[in-house]
């Protein structure tokens, strides 16, 4: 460990919670150099839906590599590029009726995606301001953070984030309080306060924010106020995105239509870096070269991304996997609430994004520090890193599941029931 102390920077986070050297990794494990077999909940936040090496995306990019395809090209055609594309729009996007969204490759990660977005809404409407959520997040460079709630990374950005109104999520104070009829105050309150803004900015389901869900209500509701003040109506699906919520937008079958959605995470299938935007065709007001990066368009990642398409979403067959092990985990995830500390836990969040709310951020540490030791790699989100949050592999067999709950189960018994007292049956 000495050579990551000595000589990597302090700003690491992740390596602190799961203080071993990893080495391999396969489906839904991690291995550490010596040899000791970890069932991967954190799947790189959401990057490996598909797992670590899924062998048909491997075989895909070592062909690939091997024919000495382009590695990297600027924004140039490529043959990878072209198949990307392809497949993209014949499996993903014109079987949900979104033919039309154009894509743009922006640098390869999901802030890069959110900068490009609000850079676009803005250039488009002509405003500056946008609304964004309580408890969401979008990235940690400037325009990103600006959109961000989180107080610990805000803290970080030195500088002041401007042009940004917060407004409270879906159920932010109950049920019982509609937010979007705030928001609507708001905005045609002209002493409020609040700019017309250009766009909102959204997550169905709220990833680091604790997987605080919106129901498909809120969401049109939402995209009605957009449409009555000319605002852009920005989804932000990075890490809800691509099957994780049981289908590959989190927005399908909820009778929106975004003008913008970011991608990136999953996109590649294979854990590398990736980022786009989709944009209505009448928004793509950009000159050439005017949102441009060095590294906009991974061939590698187009390759792995493609045979993704080809590979899981030919059919429903892969989402309704998604659909009923996410099930699995949450009658499990449900099992461990009641057991133990009773009303104290629930469970939160959609499909395969899921996770136990706890009644403070110490004791939710405490739980996946408890479970890493038991061969559980898992991390807690959240406004006080209070839930402990499932990001499996979308691939993870039901055996797997199943030990992993059983390690949780653990680790919440040892930090909720009292001690040495034998755990209840379900």
């Amino acid at each position: 460990m000495e050579i990551f102390k000595q000589n990597e920077s302090g700003v690491r986070s992740y390596c602190r919670s799961f203080p071993v050297v990893f080495n391999k990794a396969l489906g839904a494990e991690l291995f550490s150099a010596d040899g000791t077999r970890y069932i991967d909940f954190l799947a790189g936040a959401g990057t490996l839906n598909y797992g670590h090496n899924h062998p048909v995306l491997k075989q895909a990019l070592l062909d690939y590599i091997e024919n000495d395809g382009l590695t990297h090209g600027l924004d140039m055609y490529s043959k990878a590029k072209e198949r990307f594309l392809e497949t993209f729009n014949r499996i993903i996007l014109k079987p949900r009726g979104m033919q039309d969204y154009l894509v743009q490759f922006t640098g390869p990660t999901g802030t890069n995606a959110v900068e490009a977005a609000l850079k676009l809404a803005r250039k488009v409407t002509g405003r500056s301001n946008v609304i964004s959520f309580t408890n969401g997040f979008h990235g940690c460079s400037l325009a990103a953070l600006a959109a961000t709630g989180n107080e610990h990374h805000r803290g970080g950005a030195g500088t002041a984030l401007n042009d940004v109104s917060r407004m409270p999520y879906a159920n932010y104070f109950g049920k019982e309080v509609s937010t979007i009829a705030m928001m609507k105050k708001l905005l045609e309150d002209p002493s409020s306060g609040v700019d017309t803004p250009a766009a909102v900015i959204v997550e169905v389901v709220q990833g680091e924010g604790g997987l605080n869900t919106a129901s498909a209500d809120w969401l049109r509701q939402l995209e009605k106020l957009c449409r009555q003040h000319g605002m852009l109506l920005i989804v932000d699906d990075i890490q809800a995105g691509c099957g994780r919520t049981g289908s590959f937008f989190s927005f399908e079958d909820m009778g929106v239509q975004p003008d913008i959605v970011t991608l990136s995470k999953s996109l590649s299938g294979y854990g590398l870096p990736f980022a786009v935007v989709l944009l209505k065709n009448e928004l793509d007001q950009w000159k050439p070269g005017e949102h441009n990066g060095t590294f906009r368009g991974n061939n590698h990642a187009f390759v792995t991304a493609a045979a993704a398409f080809e590979h899981f979403w030919q059919s429903e067959d892969f989402a309704l996997s998604v659909r009923e092990k996410g099930q699995r985990i949450r009658i499990r995830m449900e099992q461990i609430a009641r057991r133990h500390a009773g009303s104290k836990l629930f469970v939160k969040g959609r499909g395969m994004m899921l996770g136990i709310s706890c009644p403070d951020g110490e004791s939710a540490g405490r739980i996946c520090e408890l479970a890493f030791g038991k061969g559980l790699v898992i991390e807690t989100s959240g406004n006080h890193s209070q839930v402990v949050k499932c990001l499996c592999p979308l691939v993870i067999s039901e055996e797997q599941i199943d030990r992993a709950m059983d390690i949780l189960d653990e680790a919440f018994a040892e930090v909720f029931d009292d001690a040495g007292s034998t755990r209840k049956a379900s």
